[in-house]
C-alpha cells in the first residue's frame, strides 16, 4: 500500500460533529507518545485519553488518532471495535452496569437488567449498551464485577451496589432523576 493511500473503515462509527481536540488533550497525547518506542504502541492510551475527554470514540476521533499516530484509520478502528471498554456511541450521564456472570445470573441479574430496561423504556433483549432518548441513562450487561458472594451486583457510574433487589433498583433510579 502506498503512503498516499488511505484504507477506509468498513463500517464507519458514529460521527460526533463536534470533535475538537483541546490543547490540554493534545499535550496529554504528546506526553503519552513519549512513553513508547513507536507511536503505534500508544494507540490504546491515546484512545483512553480521548474517551476520557469526550465520553466515547467517534469516527472523527479514530481519524484524528490515526493521523496523529501515523497509522491507517482501519488500524485504530480495529482497536475500538475489539475492546469493549472503548465506547462506540455516546453514553448516558448515568451508566448502569449489571454483572451477568454465573453467580449474578443465578442471583437475579437478568431480571434486574430487564427491570432497568422496562423502567427506562429500553429493549431488554437488545445487544450491547442502550441509552435512553434523553441521554440520561445507559444500561448494559458487563462481565464480572468481582463480588460473586453478593449477587446480583451492579454499578452506576463509580458507585457499586450488592444484593440489588428490584425495589433497590427503583430507589437507585429515583435518586438519580
Amino acid at each position: 500500500m502506498s503512503a498516499t493511500h488511505t484504507e477506509l473503515i468498513p463500517n464507519p462509527l458514529t460521527k460526533a460533529g463536534n470533535f475538537n481536540v483541546t490543547p490540554e488533550l493534545e499535550a496529554e497525547v504528546n506526553e503519552l507518545i513519549t512513553h513508547y518506542p513507536q507511536k503505534r504502541a500508544a494507540s490504546l492510551m491515546v484512545l483512553h485519553a480521548i474517551q476520557e475527554q469526550f465520553g466515547w470514540i467517534s469516527q472523527e476521533a479514530v481519524e484524528w488518532t490515526a493521523k496523529r499516530l501515523e497509522l491507517q484509520p482501519i488500524n485504530v478502528y480495529e482497536l475500538v471495535t475489539f475492546y469493549p471498554m472503548l465506547r462506540q456511541q455516546p453514553m448516558g450521564k448515568f451508566q448502569i452496569k449489571v454483572c451477568r456472570t454465573l453467580s449474578c445470573a443465578l442471583g437475579g441479574a437478568y431480571g434486574l437488567h430487564k427491570h432497568f430496561c422496562e423502567k427506562l423504556g429500553l429493549d431488554a433483549h437488545a445487544h450491547g449498551p442502550q441509552t435512553t432518548k434523553d441521554g440520561k441513562f445507559t444500561v448494559e450487561f458487563v462481565e464480572c464485577l468481582a463480588s460473586c458472594g453478593t449477587p446480583p451486583v451492579m454499578m452506576c457510574n463509580d458507585a457499586f451496589y450488592e444484593k440489588v433487589s428490584l425495589k433497590a433498583a427503583d430507589q437507585i433510579i429515583n435518586s438519580l432523576e
